[in-house]
């Protein structure tokens, strides 16, 4: 049996399954993405996927913290949008 990949969220530091936390991406060029594949290059950051953890990375500024750089309100916004869609 394969054993699953596990990741910690920067926010709650909770270790979760890889496919339970969306992954935020400072790419080398300096863009902030949404990595949905887990396979972007840059440097990488885990959130869980909970409305209120979310809203916690977007009040703490935790991501901006971990990547180092500003993250723009668009990708708090993107990663809500995909919770409800499910």
């Amino acid at each position: 049996m394969k054993k699953k990949p596990t990741r910690k969220c920067v926010v709650t530091n909770e270790i979760f399954p890889k496919e339970e936390l969306f992954r935020v991406v400072r790419t080398p060029s300096g863009e902030v993405i949404l990595d949905m594949t887990g396979k972007a290059n840059g440097r990488g950051a885990y959130v869980s996927k909970s409305e209120q953890t979310i809203e916690l990375a977007r009040k703490k500024k935790v991501l901006d913290r971990s990547l180092e750089v500003e993250v723009p309100d668009e990708i708090y916004d993107r990663m809500i949008l995909f919770l409800k869609m499910k």
